[in-house]
């Protein structure tokens, strides 16, 4: 790879169709094949974690002297370095820009992304384009990760920096939640399928000209790049094209237009751009370093640094007069002049007002006593030329207060989108208020041991099947996502708009369940009697199979409300396909199978989970529809092993169904040819893969059947209370 364009040399490094590669994307191995590949060392399950896995990070945090983390943080600000200097004096803007491209990568297609671990340390994240030169900000902050050790992690760091910075200016800061644990391997996350990095001119990923929308679950507009391109989409100096691309990209990372004109102002109300000479003049990213360099990329030369011929965006200048107070300068200018397009002394497009008053020119970002001239990004003309963006900035530059507010929240949202609900912020700054967007859950109480048995009674009475049950609580349950750590049981918001009306989970079987259960509930929780429900159905299955089980319930989960419920926003949860229930929407360009491993990553689930719940799902006919895809069992509604007795069976032939795109099969018996049972792409991959046949084998084995109830019991609780945050 070309360590300035980042093009890939020779073909595409995957060989399967374009739907895997759409699912797969670009990889570290792809863009940097001669780095140092660890994978070795972490297979078959052995951790990278030096902290082991019973480290309880929260635990940590929660000792922090956290006001002298804060003195120290505060003092940095000004603590000018040699080897590589503060713009005016001061850090503040660097760490902000740090910070917000830590957390901005968060997208909420699949709740990836975000601040959460500390994915910025690695590739290809350490190394993207628009993170240029973050590598001397994160140095920076070592010597404080250092003195406070494991009881703050980089995750938090990264977020915590960003808002001491903000307040170090003046700025307007909502609050802090502290508790993100540090992973120390890169994570598995699609980035998209492009060979070359946003810098070599690729074109955006909206091309309505071409009816190409932004591809799910993507949330940049380019390769590379947090947001938008700052030129304009492709580099085309377009403000309403602009516009269009940070309102779709905004959007996907959970901003609506207030949040989005808020946080451009607000963040460009500090420091500037880096665009001070043509970009063949500074070095490759830190992934693709010599070793003497020590991961330090990008600018090393030590005179350009010394001189401020520093490049970044490529685009050159401050947007404030003020660029280390916060203020309302940014509005100020971008109104009171007009704008003309020119270019940076690296060659970038910018705008710059026309015959500025000297006092609206920024100070040199080296020597104070010069003045410069202050520039504005096509995206941030976009605020101004944009209809309804144009009306929120008017208003912000009338009422400057409302953008104290609205930036300070919009800000701590950016932060704390990935952390999942309040119950999971540590520290003494967590704010009193409790937001939307936190996905709020009223408590609930612990319902007595004979309440739970008079429950199950009843409901394992009341008529509804074993396969009714079981659907239902999954379909509370398994909208978790370990990534965001939305979703899940706990709120019962499967009985709420959208998701009670969700293709997937049968909305006229589901409403009908749900009646049966709030009749009988008695003084639970209509969360809890759902996953209690859904509990006492699968020990039934287990005792009608021969095996006595107790399936281990959890209570005190609270019922939600319509005003605890943001319902636009559970939208992004709605599954496409969950293999675990034979469901599909339509056929994709991502192979079933792959989006049923995708979703089992996305539950936290590991391998023998993933397989022992297809196993138990289809045996108790869960299946959406309640199709027989997968149901290779004449017991159905029974925790047996069929499913993979009967898949290993080499007395069956499996045979594509016409039509179907090779989605649905037919498995007749090889010596009469008698139709035997129905499959799809997600059941047959467990007999396919070598991987997932080795766990199908363990079992199909004789004698497996007992360890099959308890795995299945114990990946099946492990689903109900993945949300229980609060215990």
């Amino acid at each position: 790879m070309d360590a300035k364009t980042g093009e890939i040399s020779g073909g595409c490094p995957f060989n399967g169709d374009a739907g895997t590669r759409s699912l797969l994307g670009r990889t570290n191995k792809d863009w940097w094949p001669e780095a140092t590949q660890l994978d070795i060392l972490t297979e078959e399950g052995k951790s990278a974690n030096p902290y082991g896995e019973d480290f309880d990070y929260p635990a940590a945090f929660n000792t922090i002297d956290y006001s002298a983390l804060k003195a120290d943080l505060t003092a940095l600000m000004t603590d000018d370095q040699p080897w590589w200097p503060a713009d005016y004096g001061h850090y503040g803007p660097f760490f902000i820009r740090m910070a917000w491209h830590a957390a901005g990568t968060y997208r909420t297609g699949d709740g990836r992304g975000g601040a959460g671990s500390g994915q910025q340390r690695f590739a290809p994240l350490n190394s993207w384009p628009d993170n240029g030169n973050l590598d001397k900000a994160r140095r920076l902050l070592w010597p404080i990760k250092q003195k406070y050790g494991k009881t703050i992690s980089w995750a938090d760091l990264f977020v915590l920096a960003g808002n001491v910075a903000i307040e170090s200016m003046g700025g307007p800061v909502f609050g802090f939640g502290g508790g993100r644990a540090d992973v120390f391997e890169p994570e598995n996350v699609y980035w998209g399928t492009e060979s070359l990095w946003v810098d070599t001119g690729a074109e955006t990923r909206i091309q309505p000209d071409a009816d190409m929308a932004l591809e799910n679950p993507l949330a940049a507009i380019q390769m590379g790049l947090i947001y938008v391109n700052p030129e304009g989409p492709g580099g085309v100096a377009d403000p309403l094209l602009s516009a269009r691309d940070m309102r779709e990209t905004f959007a996907r990372m959970a901003m609506n237009d207030e949040e989005t004109v808020a946080l451009t102002a607000g963040g460009h109300a500090f420091g500037k751009a880096h665009g001070a000479a043509p970009s063949d003049t500074f070095g490759g990213a830190p992934e693709g370093q010599s070793l003497e360099n020590q991961a330090i990329g990008w600018l090393t030369d030590q005179d350009e640094i010394d001189a401020g011929n520093i490049t970044t965006s490529g685009i050159e200048g401050a947007w404030s007069n003020n660029p280390t107070s916060w203020s309302h300068d940014y509005f100020r200018i971008l109104f009171k002049y007009e704008f003309e397009l020119v270019h940076s002394p690296a060659g970038a497009q910018q705008w710059t007002p026309i015959n500025p008053d000297e006092a609206d020119m920024a100070p040199d970002a080296r020597d104070a006593s010069k003045k410069v001239p202050t520039m504005m990004t096509t995206a941030d003309m976009a605020l101004k030329m944009d209809p309804e963006y144009r009306k929120i900035s008017e208003r912000f530059l009338a009422n400057p207060e409302q953008l104290d507010d609205a930036f300070a929240r919009a800000w701590f949202k950016l932060c704390h989108r990935d952390m999942g609900p309040k119950v999971r912020y540590h520290g003494p700054e967590v704010p009193e208020e409790t937001l939307i967007w936190m996905d709020p859950v009223p408590a609930g109480t612990t319902p007595s041991d004979a309440e739970v048995s008079r429950f199950k009674t009843a409901i394992l009475s009341s008529g509804l099947s074993v396969s009714e049950l079981v659907k239902a609580a999954w379909a509370s349950a398994s909208t978790y996502r370990n990534t965001d750590h939305r979703g899940g049981a706990n709120g019962a918001r499967v009985t709420q708009a959208p998701q009670n009306g969700w293709a997937a989970n049968d909305p006229d079987e589901l409403a009908k369940v749900l009646g049966v259960i709030g009749e009988h509930r008695g003084d639970l929780s209509m969360a809890d009697a759902i996953v209690l429900a859904g509990s006492a159905a699968v020990e039934k299955a287990a005792a009608d199979a021969g095996h006595n089980v107790t399936v281990p319930f959890l209570g005190g989960r609270g019922d939600c409300a319509d005003e605890h419920t943001d319902a636009d926003s559970f939208d992004a949860l709605e599954p496409f396909a969950d293999g675990f229930r034979n469901y599909l929407r339509t056929k994709a360009s991502v192979k079933t199978e792959d989006m049923l491993i995708d979703r089992a990553h996305l539950m936290g689930l590991s391998i023998p989970e993933l397989t022992v719940l297809v196993g138990g799902m289809r045996a108790l006919g869960a299946n959406a529809g309640n199709t027989s895809h997968g149901v290779f069992t004449d017991r159905v509604g029974q925790l047996t092993t069929d499913f993979f007795t009967n898949l290993l069976d080499m007395g069956t032939k499996w045979t594509p169904v016409d039509g179907s795109g090779e989605e649905e099969y037919v498995g007749t018996d090889r010596t009469s040819g008698a139709q035997k049972y129905t499959a799809t792409r997600a059941d047959l991959i467990f007999g396919s893969n070598s991987q997932l046949r080795a766990q199908a084998e363990v079992y199909a084995e004789n004698g497996a059947e007992e360890k099959f109830v308890n795995d299945f019991v114990a990946a099946w609780v492990k689903v109900m209370n993945a949300d229980r945050f609060d215990v």
